[in-house]
């Protein structure tokens, strides 16, 4: 199982090569991060300054069809889908694609102080969150688990940094599926 690290418009490769090494850890598989020519002007809402993350992951698809395994889309920039103000990220249940923005999870978007390993870990939690629904998982209703679902910054400091047993349990499952 591969795992692709596509950053887009994004300009920290310290917290990439740190998320790298965070998805190493947890699921023991070959990390990479991958470049992709995407497009992200037709995504974007006049309207709200937001780009609309639908959008991104459907053109991801088209980009990434020769890649075997999961492709994570990281941005910096913020996202939105119609029915929520803004989101952290977007993800196909078992499926292939998901994508993550950091944007909302800078503490300087929120107390204007920057905190490297308040980020690391808000970002950790959302690339392991989306990626558990790549595999399959739905939200937890344990906060000590990454897949309890966080509708703001401070649920996801809240909750927990990795899967819970039963979520854990479920990707293995799921991955001897595959």
């Amino acid at each position: 199982m591969n795992i692709f690290i596509a950053p887009v418009e994004f300009s920290n490769t310290q917290l990439i090569h740190n998320v790298i090494e965070e998805i190493h850890s947890i699921f023991n598989v070959t990390a990479s991060i991958v470049k992709l020519p995407l497009n992200i002007n037709p995504a974007f809402s006049t309207d709200r300054e937001q780009y609309f993350s639908t959008q991104l992951l459907a053109d991801t698809i088209k980009l990434t069809g020769h890649l075997d395994g999961k492709v994570l889309t990281i941005v910096e920039f913020d996202l939105f889908v119609p029915v929520f103000t803004y989101i952290f990220g977007e993800a196909q249940l078992n499926g292939k694609h998901s994508i993550v923005s950091v944007c909302r999870l800078h503490e300087e978007f929120y107390s204007g102080n920057t905190n490297y390993r308040l980020l690391l870990e808000r970002t950790s939690k959302e690339v392991l969150h989306e990626l558990g629904h790549n595999f399959g998982l739905i939200h937890c209703k344990n906060w000590d688990c990454v897949m309890h679902q966080s509708q703001g910054v401070e649920e996801i400091d809240i909750k927990g940094t990795s899967y819970c047993l039963q979520c854990m349990n479920a990707i293995k499952i799921n991955e001897l599926m595959y």
